[in-house]
């Protein structure tokens, strides 16, 4: 490997501590598809010297096979290490990588071009300092320029490069050059993008990389590593801002030592410095900083710590430690800012888990209040979100959590959205502010409880969940097994699907949406209904887990039981009572359960109930041994 410094040879513990107090910059490159991103960075690599000899020849090799340059070395190989990518010349997946130079340590994110990756260019840009935007110079400004841009701007990143590339292909005319850094200023200024640096350089030929080119002596500004070498990397201001200490771990090694681990996500920090601890506001001082090496006079933002405090509070994973005198704010409803990485889509009103530093919390999000397209800047009214979409929205957590605004912190003010069932991460996102309601509207302590309500009427409160495909027997068997409370002195309610959409929900169809949003309501109602002492029977095809298990997660344990009436479809549909199947197989009812809209079966169920093998009144009794067999009545 030839960047090397003489003093590997020479005195190699000088030239280890010399590397080890670099600074680090991370920077992405974002483009269209066939701007030379790829390119660009195995230039990059190759004259940084951060190659070793066995990697050189198999890139001389590679680009012998690919033939991609004629004889002359494809720099691209180097960095598109799928073989998807090899072989349409694309990226798809981001790829990092690590080079340094006398001057600097880098981490470069390849970021990939198309519009349906855009999931991907926001992964990439999280964690970025800079942003390396490639133009080719024969075609300007193009679609992807401007998604890229606006992403950079949303994800908050403030130093851009405009890399005027491939400037050999036209002839390094000045005049072109010019033309795309005007236009682009024009665009960015409508962004909030004022620190940019525009460079034209040609990445397969070496121009403007590492040094000046003599075919542009038109151009008096740095070259694209002499620029990264020396922009700023903005760790002041965060060791500037309040301090943000969020708790990942409660360290107890023994009875005498009680110490909360994180990361600094921004401001300093020092033995006796007051703090408050989120969101329970109590207060104290710390008392020691420990680290490896033992205790420490003070912290820094990026440096991962313990901290012991002078008094005894009570402090778990995801609570956040702050400076007293400028405490993140506190609030369980936000207006944000997602972005979405499913091919789901996002549905208003489904339960989430979001992530907010340490802390994951469950959530709910509204009907997005637009849309952004991110080529023209106009707000799009939209009631979903669908894979890769942008769209500002309001959303509800299950408590109060601590943060700041993404503006100003983006580790206390950037949250994930994750699929409850799949555990998959479904969206990004980037809190805005606090709404009113969650300063404005509080809970209000009522004498008279649930249990209170329970004791009156001699059982415990619960409710019956029963789901399966329409014509399953839902409604009769929860008619019947009500039927048996009643004469057994319970105290019930039936919720049934026909009967509350004639009220309740008569405003809402049968979309995807319409239908989450259905059974959070009926889930909020149950709930009501159940804090009254009551068992409450309800009677809903329901074909989503993640609404199920909203339902379930609003009660208590041992409130929630779960009946799947398992029903064949073939069956069901041949008892077709209300004549539904016969009008969704017509295309006459669309998004029909079964027919062009999937159900997902409960996966663990107090109880399953096979209607070919029994009758109503056999599955009713069953329903009413389980429930007495769980200790719901006596």
């Amino acid at each position: 490997m030839a960047h090397v410094s003489d003093l590997i040879a020479s005195d190699i513990e000088q030239y280890l501590a010399l590397h080890e107090k670099k600074s680090l910059l991370r920077f992405i490159t974002c483009g269209s598809v066939d701007d030379g991103k790829s390119t660009l960075i195995g230039r990059l690599l190759y004259e940084s010297k951060m190659l070793f000899d066995d990697q050189l020849a198999a890139i001389e090799a590679d680009s012998k096979k690919w033939g991609t340059q004629g004889g002359d070395i494809d720099f691209a190989l180097l960095v598109d290490g799928l073989a998807a990518e090899r072989e349409q010349g694309i990226t798809i997946d981001v790829a990092y990588r690590f080079f340094s130079t006398d001057q600097r340590k880098f981490i470069v994110a390849d970021t990939p071009g198309h519009e349906q990756y855009t999931r991907n260019m926001v992964t990439g840009a999280s964690t970025a300092d800079a942003a390396v935007i490639l133009v080719d110079a024969r075609k300007g400004l193009l679609t992807q320029t401007r998604r890229h841009s606006y992403l950079v701007s949303l994800i908050g990143i403030r130093t851009v490069v405009l890399a005027v590339n491939k400037m050999d292909l036209v002839d390094y005319d000045e005049a072109v050059f010019r033309r795309i850094e005007d236009d682009y200023r024009a665009f960015a200024a409508r962004l909030g993008l004022t620190d940019i640096t525009a460079i034209p350089l040609s990445g397969l030929k070496g121009d403007n990389i590492v040094e000046p080119s003599a075919r542009m002596a038109w151009y008096h500004g740095p070259t694209l590593m002499a620029f990264l070498e020396t922009c700023d990397i903005d760790d002041t201001r965060l060791q500037a801002a309040p301090l943000r200490l969020p708790v990942q771990w409660v360290n107890r090694p023994n009875l005498d030592f009680r110490g909360f681990c994180g990361l600094l996500a921004s401001g300093t920090l020092h033995p006796g410095d007051r703090v408050r601890v989120l969101p329970s506001g109590r207060e104290s001082r710390v008392a020691r900083i420990v680290a490896h090496g033992g205790d420490w006079p003070q912290a820094l933002a990026g440096q991962s710590v313990t901290v012991t405090l002078e008094d005894e509070i009570d402090i778990s994973r995801g609570d956040l430690i702050c400076a007293a005198e400028a405490p993140a704010e506190v609030a369980d409803q936000f207006e944000c800012t997602v972005v979405w990485m499913a091919d789901e889509p996002l549905l208003p009103g489904r339960p989430y888990l979001l992530k907010l530093g340490t802390r994951t919390v469950s959530a709910t999000v509204t009907e997005p209040k637009y849309k952004v397209n991110v080529n023209t800047l106009e707000h799009l009214a939209a009631k979903q979100l669908e894979l890769n979409e942008i769209g500002v929205c309001n959303i509800a957590l299950d408590r109060p959590v601590a943060f700041d605004a993404y503006r100003d912190n983006h580790d206390t003010g950037g949250f994930i959205l994750i699929d409850r069932v799949s555990n998959n991460t479904v969206g990004a996102g980037m809190l805005h502010f606090a709404l009113r309601r969650a300063h404005n509207i509080h809970l209000q302590p009522l004498d008279i409880d649930k249990a209170a309500r329970a004791a009156l009427k001699g059982h415990k409160p619960a409710v019956l969940w029963f789901t399966g495909l329409s014509g399953a027997g839902k409604s009769t068997i929860a008619n019947l097994v009500e039927k048996k409370l009643h004469a057994r002195g319970c105290h019930s309610y039936l919720l049934d699907g026909d009967n509350v959409r004639h009220g309740l929900n008569k405003d809402l169809g049968f979309t995807d949406v319409d239908r989450v949003e259905n059974i959070r309501r009926v889930a909020e109602v149950a709930k009501l209904m159940v804090d009254a002492g009551l068992i409450v029977l309800t009677a809903f095809i329901s074909p989503f887990r993640s609404e199920r298990a909203l339902a379930r997660g609003l009660l208590d344990e041992g409130e929630f039981f779960e009946i799947h009436i398992d029903t064949p479809l073939d069956v069901a549909e041949g008892r077709d009572v209300k004549g539904l199947y016969k009008k969704a197989r017509r295309g006459e009812l669309k998004n029909f359960t079964g027919i062009d809209s999937p159900y997902e079966p409960p996966e663990r169920p107090e109880l399953r109930v096979d209607t070919v093998e029994c009758t109503p009144e056999q599955a009713a009794d069953r329903v009413i041994a389980r429930i007495r067999e769980l200790g719901l009545i006596g």
